[in-house]
């Protein structure tokens, strides 16, 4: 914080009563007991279980898969490229976002190679039998299909071994994708 934003807003180790969190917390956590989801703080992969109920990784609130990154870009370019609205496309019931037509176009025609594997899942957590959503910045292109992963030591596991996370996430697939579909 700039000086005069601390001498305005006070130092960032003052503790200050605010009424409105004082009451938001209480009411969030009981919202939150009340939803099933645990207790506040417990299991993170319970809640990350009942975050993910779409077979395609998508912003709930836009509905733009792997946060609007276009897939095609991991193979064309060899890193993450952000799409753009202007070239849209619905598959899966997901709108993918793409960084110009030809991209577009490519995933249009084949979406089973450019789209990340899994729906975006991340498959070292399905080989453990969790679905837990792939962040479009921990990627891997192997034997030429696109993996997305939670975290950067999911990735570095898998890289390690792909095919032994292929095949327990292969086995387990099927069952965790029915369940996501209910």
């Amino acid at each position: 914080m700039t000086a005069q934003r601390q001498e305005r807003n006070g130092s960032r180790l003052e503790i200050r009563f605010r009424p409105g969190i004082a009451l938001i917390i209480p009411l969030a956590a009981v919202l939150w007991i009340g939803l099933g989801l645990g207790v506040p703080g417990g299991s993170p992969q319970f809640a990350a279980q009942a975050a993910t109920t779409e077979r395609v990784v998508v912003n709930r609130f836009s509905g733009v898969a792997i946060e609007g990154y276009d897939p095609v870009a991991y193979f064309v370019d060899g890193r993450p490229m952000m799409g753009l609205p202007d070239f849209e496309a619905t598959q899966a019931g997901a709108v993918w976002r793409f960084r110009n037509e030809g991209n577009r176009a490519s995933f249009v025609a084949h979406p089973d190679i450019y789209g990340p594997q899994y729906g975006g899942y991340d498959p070292v957590d399905l080989a453990r039998g969790v679905t837990y959503a792939g962040n479009p910045r921990f990627w891997l292109v192997s034997g030429e299909r696109l993996y997305l992963f939670g975290r950067e030591q999911n990735r570095d596991a898998f890289a390690a071994d792909p095919a032994r996370v292929l095949r327990e996430a292969n086995t387990r697939w099927p069952k965790l994708e029915q369940d996501l579909a209910q």
